[in-house]
């Protein structure tokens, strides 16, 4: 039982390691059509697949302590959008998530800051430990008149 879950962190992890490269060659691919990256806004969605059982109890620990830091942040500008959705039918559950959080950012910048805080990071601590699986996914538009 030991082995599946290491495996799945392990891809997990060369995920998030590629989603990170993506990002920042999305980021470098942005400066070289013209479009300063401070332009644009920049996408990610945050998909959150918790232990069964848990879904209550993680959106209950994002509500209090991450969603006021995210409204925060659009107030001050920084962030043009947070969004969230759950699925209203189940798949398999090798794809399965339970919840995911668009954040739409004032531009790609502004997409890698943190938060300080001792009752934030322990009660964020607790939020990832009952998660099954946790994914970044930057994403752009895509133009479906172009030829």
């Amino acid at each position: 039982m030991q082995r599946p879950s290491l495996l799945r962190s392990a891809l997990l992890s060369a995920f998030l390691v590629a989603v990170a490269a993506f990002g920042f060659s999305a980021f470098g691919h942005a400066g070289r059509q013209n479009v300063s990256v401070t332009e644009k806004p920049f996408v990610i969605e945050y998909y959150y697949k918790t232990k069964w059982g848990h879904a209550d109890e993680f959106i209950t620990l994002f509500r209090k302590n991450h969603y006021p830091l995210l409204r925060k942040e659009v107030e001050m500008g920084r962030l043009l959008k947070v969004a969230a959705v759950a699925p209203v039918y189940h798949t398999t559950e090798d794809g399965r998530w339970d919840y995911r959080v668009t954040i739409v950012y004032k531009n790609a910048a502004v997409a890698n800051d943190g938060y300080d805080s001792t009752t934030y990071k322990k009660e964020e601590q607790r939020r990832f430990e009952i998660l099954e699986a946790h994914w970044d996914l930057p994403i752009k538009d895509v133009d479906l008149e172009a030829r």
